[in-house]
C-alpha cells in the first residue's frame, strides 16, 4: 500500500501516538521550565554559579540520548520514568541559559526604582525581574521544545510512549512493504507536532509580552 493509505489504515494508532509524543513533551517541557528558571533566579547574580549552572545543563546534552537513556534503564526501568528523566535533562540548558541572561540583562534602574517604593526582594524578582526576563526564557522554552520533539524518539528504545515506536518498528522491519512508510510517518508526525507547538508559543508570547518589549 502506498503512503496515504497506510494513514488511513493506522490513523488511529497513529493518532494515539501523537497525542502521547505531545503529552510527554509538554510534560517535560513543564518540568525543565520550573527546574531551570529556578536555576536561573538562584545563579544569576553570581559570575561563577550562573557559569556554573551553564556548564553543568550543557554537559549533559554532550551525554548521546540513547547512552542516557539506556542508563536509567537499569536504575528506573522502563516505560515512562527514563523518558520523563532524559527529556526534562535534556530541555534544561536553553532554559537555564536564557534564564540568567536575561535577568543580568533587566535594567537596574528599575530593579532600584522597585526597591525605592517599598518592594521586597521577592517582589522585585516576581513583579520586576521575571517579567521583563520572560522574553529570553520563553525563546529557550521554545528552542528546548524544539529538541525534545526529537530527542523524544528516541525513548522508544525503552518502551517509551510516542512516534518513535512507529520509527522503531519501521526500522526493525526494513524490507517489508510498510517499513518506509511507518518510519516517514513517525518523522512526518514529529515534524508536524513541532510546528504546532511552536505556533502555540508564538500565541503566548504575543498574548504575554508587551508589544514595546517585543519590538
Amino acid at each position: 500500500m502506498n503512503f496515504w493509505e497506510y494513514l488511513g489504515s493506522r490513523h488511529q494508532q497513529l493518532l494515539a501516538d501523537a497525542y502521547q509524543h505531545a503529552s510527554a513533551v509538554f510534560q517535560c517541557m513543564v518540568l525543565a521550565t520550573v527546574i531551570g528558571v529556578l536555576i536561573g533566579v538562584v545563579t544569576y547574580r553570581s559570575d561563577w554559579a550562573g557559569n556554573l549552572a551553564t556548564t553543568a545543563t550543557s554537559t549533559v546534552l554532550t551525554v548521546p540520548s540513547l547512552a542516557l537513556i539506556g542508563l536509567l534503564v537499569p536504575l528506573v526501568g522502563l516505560g515512562v520514568p527514563p523518558t520523563v528523566i532524559a527529556l526534562t535533562l535534556y530541555g534544561l540548558l536553553p532554559i537555564v541559559r536564557n534564564a540568567i541572561v536575561g535577568l543580568r540583562g533587566v535594567d537596574p534602574m528599575l530593579v532600584d526604582a522597585a526597591r525605592g517604593i517599598g518592594m521586597s526582594r521577592a517582589m522585585r524578582l516576581v513583579r520586576v525581574e521575571l517579567p521583563l526576563a520572560w522574553p529570553p526564557i520563553l525563546t529557550g522554552i521554545r528552542v528546548s521544545t524544539q529538541m525534545l520533539m526529537g530527542i523524544a524518539a528516541i525513548a522508544a528504545y525503552a518502551s517509551g510512549p510516542g512516534l518513535g515506536n512507529e520509527i522503531f518498528r519501521g526500522l526493525a522491519s526494513l524490507g517489508s512493504k510498510n517499513a518506509l512508510n511507518q518510519v516517514l510517518a513517525g518523522t512526518l508526525g514529529i515534524i508536524v507536532l513541532a510546528l504546532l507547538f511552536d505556533a502555540a508559543y508564538v500565541l503566548i508570547g504575543r498574548l504575554t509580552i508587551p508589544r514595546g518589549i517585543r519590538v
